[in-house]
């Protein structure tokens, strides 16, 4: 498999398959919401959106980044959401840069929104498919989130090299990272003391993360993938 890395607004084309990464925390908390039992989310382009969307769906968990704000029910922390009940429920998710680059890449042929919770997953999704030219979207700090990359880079790796890829060293390298700093010393609002911990919890849910258009709407939802006692795909 040939991989790029490429921040948001260094695509210059539509890749054919899409690994959207954003650790720290939008796709952290999207696999939270499914692991609660959401059906799907919405992918909002803007504040707005989400809004409106709310308005006209009031069952709707609607979910942003930052401080509790009306309209919202959530704020984008996996510690907060990790005790919600969404069973069945729809969320309508916008974030800073998560959301941003999944709906930058949504005509895509295969659109993946990834975080080390489901990098194994996503690695195994890719291995079955057989994707021969992946871009992988690293949408923190303008392309240079490091927690980002070295999840993009591990998936990457266990795709080509499962046996000799192993999650410590990016782990580390995340935790090391200027999310993980702002996060632990309360830069950024909406945040739960858990939540860099469960961003580096790698592989913890056995489904990846499929964006694709529905309607007028970029649609997150759950794809189990089943693993054979190899570890390959069945």
């Amino acid at each position: 498999m040939k991989a790029r890395f490429l921040g948001i607004d260094d695509l210059t084309d539509v890749p054919s398959v899409a690994v959207v990464v954003d650790v720290m925390r939008a796709f952290t908390v999207a696999a939270w919401a499914f692991a609660r039992g959401a059906e799907k989310i919405v992918l909002a382009g803007s504040l707005d959106e989400a809004r409106v969307l709310k308005d006209r769906h009031p069952d709707w968990v609607a979910v942003k980044d930052g401080p509790p704000a009306p309209g919202f029910d959530a704020v984008n922390s996996p510690g907060l959401l990790r005790s919600v009940d969404l069973a069945g429920r729809t969320v309508v998710q916008k974030t800073t840069a998560g959301t941003v680059g999944a709906l930058a890449v949504k005509e895509s042929e295969l659109v993946l929104c990834a975080g080390f919770v489901v990098a194994e997953a996503t690695a195994r999704l890719l291995r079955a498919r057989g994707s021969d030219r992946v871009t992988f979207v690293v949408t923190g700090e303008d392309g240079r989130a490091d927690e980002d990359l070295a999840c993009a880079q591990y998936i990457a790796g266990r795709v080509t090299d499962p046996a000799g890829t192993d999650a410590a060293g990016f782990l580390g390298r995340a935790a090391r990272s200027r999310a993980a700093a702002e996060l632990a010393e309360g830069v950024r609002q909406g945040v739960h003391p858990d939540d860099v911990a469960l961003c580096l919890e790698a592989d913890r849910f056995p489904f990846a993360m499929v964006a694709a258009s529905e309607g007028p709407l970029m649609i997150l939802r759950p794809c189990a993938i089943p693993q054979g006692p190899d570890g390959d795909p069945v």
